[in-house]
């Protein structure tokens, strides 16, 4: 895969679910854990993890040495500013180690396999994951989005950037970890 970060957005404060997310734990391994591993396993470089509410708890419970932690202090508007927050991060790395693109994800889709985050870089294009009749994150975007990706705004995210997008399938992808019910179903589905 040519030079491509992961920036998860795991910022949120898991509200519906009763306890953070990012620490619930899946075949052994705590969701946030396992989505770096992902992302390191496709060969993404840097992986940004973006961090918001309870962030020193999940950085305290969930020690991640193969990733960049930043934390988004606007975690309250919503995933555009854990976006930008990634986007900003990557503008900080070194010129030379910039990656050509990035795929956004997040935390809370144990569907996500490496191959389909190598998949959905391929083309260099904006290519998103396509599940329930829709498009969305994981996503890949090339580095010049990153305009389009810092003046993002709200709770939507890339959401408007990802309507007309190449697509690749992700099976069970709209299985998101948000309530209860959810992650009985995870752990159902995933077990193995």
């Amino acid at each position: 895969m040519d030079s491509t970060a992961a920036i998860i957005l795991a910022a949120g404060a898991s509200t519906r679910l009763g306890q953070p997310k990012q620490l619930v734990m899946l075949k052994g391994e705590t969701l946030l854990a396992r989505t770096v591993r992902i992302a390191q396993e496709a060969g993404c470089s840097p992986i940004l993890v973006i961090l918001g509410a309870e962030s020193e708890h999940i950085r305290a419970a969930c020690p991640l040495p193969n990733a960049h932690i930043v934390v988004n202090e606007q975690w309250r508007e919503g995933m555009a500013s854990s976006i930008r927050e990634g986007i900003d991060a990557l503008r900080n790395f070194p010129r030379e180690g910039r990656p050509a693109g990035a795929i956004l994800m997040t935390c809370d889709q144990p569907a996500v396999t490496p191959n389909h985050l190598r998949v959905l870089a391929a083309s260099g294009e904006i290519t998103a994951s396509t599940y329930a009749g829709r498009n969305g994150v994981p996503a890949y975007f090339p580095a010049s989005c990153s305009a389009a990706l810092a003046q993002l705004s709200g709770d939507a995210g890339a959401r408007e950037l990802l309507r007309n997008a190449r697509t690749v399938p992700l099976e069970y992808g709209e299985l998101d970890i948000d309530t209860p019910e959810s992650l009985v179903a995870a752990q159902r589905l995933f077990a193995e």
